[in-house]
């Protein structure tokens, strides 16, 4: 097989345009925490909503903060790729059914987010869907309920947790979404974020344009975006 060192290639999004995106909101008990002030609480049931696909980027492409809004958040967290279509998987099968895992980050517009239950509007404006590196089997991987998480913003530590703090964690995601809908080969599942996002600190720290997002989960890698104001360019009609 041909090698070709990184330098010299330039990386995709390993899902360029999932058949769904989905994510799951307040799984750490720290994130909940901080997000209780704005109103948000923790459910017994897991809380998902839809990532439109058109979000995602690659590793080095471009976060654009919205001519709308100036309040950008990151949110780094692992996710996971549907490899076999599936319906009403037990949670003891979930892991079969894993193509593998990537990094994931959940830039959210909050205050878009925070105007209707669903959040899928400030959750969902283009290019706020990064993924990578690269999609690691679950062999390399081994147990992803044991994967420190780490974010930076330019060279500032602003989360660092681990996988094991999940409360609803991989295969209980999937048991409970399967419930409801086929997943199909290619579907994005992106897990939760710990505590340290930027709207949750006082005064919050929103992402601006000239700020670099880095995400590093072990075992898998780091995946890095530019911020930049969103170009005159997105205003287009086909």
């Amino acid at each position: 097989a041909v090698r070709l060192p990184l330098s010299l290639v330039r990386l995709a999004a390993p899902i360029r345009r999932p058949p769904k995106f989905l994510a799951i909101g307040l799984n750490y008990a720290d994130h909940i925490a901080e997000a209780r002030p704005a109103g948000y609480q923790a459910s017994e049931a897991p809380i998902f909503f839809n990532k439109q696909s058109t979000c995602v980027i690659g590793p080095g492409e471009a976060i654009h903060v919205p001519r709308v809004s100036h309040r950008v958040d990151y949110e780094g967290e692992l996710a996971f790729v549907i490899g076999r279509r599936c319906r009403h998987v037990p949670r003891n099968r979930a892991h079969e059914v894993v193509a593998g895992f990537t990094i994931c980050n959940d830039v959210s517009v909050r205050d878009w987010q925070r105007r209707t239950p669903t959040m899928t509007m400030g959750k969902s404006f283009d290019t706020h869907g990064p993924l990578g590196p690269w999609l690691v089997t679950p062999d390399e991987v081994g147990d992803p309920h044991a994967l420190a998480i780490r974010t930076w913003v330019n060279d500032e530590l602003r989360q660092d947790s681990n996988t094991r703090h999940l409360i609803h964690d991989c295969w209980a995601q999937i048991e409970h979404l399967s419930t409801a809908f086929t997943l199909e080969v290619g579907d994005v599942i992106s897990t939760g974020t710990p505590a340290g996002v930027g709207g949750a600190m006082k005064p919050p720290k929103w992402l601006v344009a000239g700020d670099r997002v880095r995400i590093e989960i072990a075992r898998i890698g780091t995946l890095e975006n530019p911020v930049i104001d969103e170009p005159s360019s997105t205003t287009q009609t086909t």
